[in-house]
């Protein structure tokens, strides 16, 4: 049926067809924008993935032609002693990284929170470590904690302490490498901390205070569970980038001393770019992002049940 706009009629007909050529143009046209930044991230992305997939099927030198193993890499991998002490290393620092950064961040947000002379100052000295490079904090604290022309230890002469090894010390250097991260890290939950803090209800505060809740109580039963999404965001956030952790090793440590702080993706390069077993390197890889996977799925479980 054609329906009449002034002395014109208009077939519906012809007017769809004329708004599906006008979407297919701005389809085309849209497209055209999007193109080139799919085709960087199949390329970038997703490419890379799906072939170090299939490399870790392979005893591969990245030279020579490529040999089919199936899970023979995978194997081998769960009988490597390096790579059980690679993955000790890492669950040691990521056990006390991550809950050490994000306990310190909530007390330095909550410390911070308030408005005192000079806050946005305090706020910014406290982040400002998180934006330097690892290697730039590794370089510096390679000098600083030099056991022989080192500051940290000319300090401890003046004070009539014994000289330490620092991250010559195979007992000391995972602990140092935890105490840089935690020096530049933490910043960042503080300021995320921060700005959950905005977010509390000022009316549920000043209704537990009217209760008789003091601080403390007015902390445990109104902020931090307004803070839990916040909370947990960070945990998995600290837990990946700890489980990832490879500059600050590589420009500080280098895996040593007598593989002390060889984390696992330190042993993936090295067992790629050292020992030339690509394959086997990205099995190791691939055993890291199904724990990845699996540690951002029991999370996200968490935080659905703390909802409802």
């Amino acid at each position: 049926m054609a329906s009449v706009v002034g002395t014109f009629t208009v077939d519906p007909r012809a007017r769809a067809a004329a708004a599906k050529r006008r979407n297919r143009g701005e389809a085309r046209t849209a497209w055209a924008f999007v193109s080139p930044s799919v085709l960087i991230i199949l390329g970038l992305s997703v490419v890379p993935v799906l072939w170090s997939l299939l490399l870790s099927f392979q005893a591969s030198d990245l030279v020579s032609p490529s040999r089919w193993v199936g899970l023979a890499n995978y194997r081998t991998l769960a009988a490597d002693p390096l790579f059980r002490e690679a993955v000790g290393h890492t669950v040691v620092y990521t056990a006390l990284y991550v809950p050490l950064s994000v306990v310190g961040g909530l007390a330095i947000a909550l410390l911070l929170d308030r408005k005192i002379r000079l806050i946005g100052l305090y706020r910014t000295l406290v982040f400002v470590p998180f934006v330097v490079s690892a290697a730039a904090q590794g370089v510096l604290f390679s000098f600083v904690l030099d056991p022989e022309f080192g500051a940290a230890n000319s300090l401890l002469h003046q004070l009539g302490l014994p000289a330490q090894g620092f991250f010559s010390d195979p007992s000391q250097a995972l602990y140092l490498l935890v105490a840089i991260s935690l020096w530049s890290g933490t910043g960042f939950c503080v300021i995320v901390y921060l700005a959950g803090l905005q977010s509390v209800e000022p009316e549920l505060v000043e209704a537990a205070r009217i209760d008789g809740a003091g601080r403390s109580g007015v902390l445990r039963h109104v902020v931090l569970p307004s803070l839990t999404p916040v909370t947990i965001f960070l945990v998995l956030f600290q837990a990946i980038n700890a489980l990832q952790v490879f500059d600050l090793v590589f420009v500080t440590t280098k895996g040593g001393p007598l593989g002390a702080t060889t984390v696992i993706v330190y042993f993936i390069w090295e067992k790629a770019f050292k020992s030339f077993t690509a394959g086997y390197s990205a099995a190791a890889a691939y055993a890291l992002a199904v724990f990845l996977l699996m540690i951002g799925i029991a999370l996200q479980v968490y935080q659905r049940r703390v909802r409802r």
